[in-house]
């Protein structure tokens, strides 16, 4: 990972490290969410992008979004503007991954069936910025510090 660029890092939207699950865990009879009820929530969030980009060229989920569209679509109050700008602050984000945390904040708040995008979308979306600054030595912004 660590001859991977900056740059090159901004263009990926979430990247998260994901431990080995231990044995216990695994032999655990213990269930979680359903595969299909996962799937149920991703479809109806991507029905609500397909509706919200609606006669919109080239455009057809958040992913897609521009500058311009991200504009419009995705709006936050000022807790979620502060929360943002102290994580751009102290992880030393570029501004295309300021683009990437609101169009992932946008895509959960989808998820949570959430017309306005709330801070806690925003802290989810920041956390999963923060692989990438921890393996390059620069200190990790721990949402929860807020």
């Amino acid at each position: 990972m660590s001859r991977i660029s900056g740059p090159l890092l901004d263009r990926i939207d979430i990247h998260i490290e994901v431990p080995a699950v231990k044995f216990k865990e695994l032999s655990s009879s213990a269930t979680g969410e359903k595969s299909r009820e996962i799937r149920n929530r991703v479809i109806v969030a991507r029905g609500i992008q397909h509706k919200r980009f609606e006669g919109m060229k080239h455009i057809y989920c958040n992913a897609d979004m521009g500058t311009k569209e991200i504009r419009k679509f995705c709006k936050i109050d000022t807790p979620s503007e502060e929360l943002l700008k102290m994580a751009m602050t102290k992880l030393g984000l570029s501004a295309r991954a300021y683009d990437r945390i609101i169009k992932v904040s946008r895509t959960i708040a989808d998820i949570d069936n959430s017309e306005n995008i709330l801070p806690q979308h925003i802290s989810e979306a920041i956390q999963y910025r923060s692989l990438d600054r921890e393996l390059w030595g620069i200190e990790c912004f721990k949402v929860s510090s807020i």
